[in-house]
């Protein structure tokens, strides 16, 4: 597992589909995750602390977790299948033990800004979806085994695999990706 932070969310300038941009903590490695407009929010309302009148669905659960005597420990994402990520939360009881709870990475990412849990990702989820930007051009690349130690190369097949993915990184804005603070972007801004 390495650990992640939250760079960004972003919004596609062609579709405006959204999506989080999650950089790993020790490298410059970038991991982009697609999200629906809720998610999009809750995540960039707790990040600017912006207050709500009610609690959002995501604080409502962060709520029911506690009250029933547990406190998500971290979440994992997991697997990357069809384009589709996968998640889990990491579940402390107060009585001892601890437990697994499938989620879609948005939700997770979510409850852990709430929760101040760390986020991880599974080497091989990197592997396949992660990039960095090429120092030269600013663009996105495929990260390789030369970008850092842990990471392995991918090869020419994944690479025409994941082409509709790379299609869809290459219709974001990513200026002043890696730039201090979270930050929601859309239309070539950031949050």
């Amino acid at each position: 597992m390495i650990e992640m932070c939250i760079d960004s969310i972003r919004v596609s300038l062609v579709n405006q589909q959204r999506v989080v941009i999650l950089k790993e903590k020790t490298a410059d490695r970038y991991l982009p995750i697609w999200i629906g407009p809720a998610e999009a929010d809750a995540i960039a309302i707790k990040l600017q602390q912006i207050p709500v009148s009610r609690p959002l669905t995501h604080d409502l659960l962060s709520s029911v977790i506690t009250t029933l005597g547990a406190r998500i420990s971290f979440i994992d994402i997991t697997d990357l299948q069809s384009d589709t990520f996968y998640a889990k939360l990491i579940l402390d009881f107060n009585s001892g033990g601890q437990v697994e709870v499938d989620s879609r990475p948005s939700d997770a990412i979510a409850l852990a800004i709430r929760a101040q849990a760390p986020i991880y990702a599974e080497e091989p989820v990197l592997d396949h979806a992660g990039f960095i930007l090429d120092k030269q051009t600013g663009e996105p690349r495929p990260a390789t085994s030369q970008d850092t130690v842990r990471s392995s190369a991918v090869g020419e097949d994944e690479l025409k695999r994941l082409s509709a993915f790379s299609d869809f990184i290459s219709t974001l804005d990513l200026d002043g990706l890696g730039k201090d603070k979270p930050s929601e972007k859309g239309e070539g801004e950031g949050v």
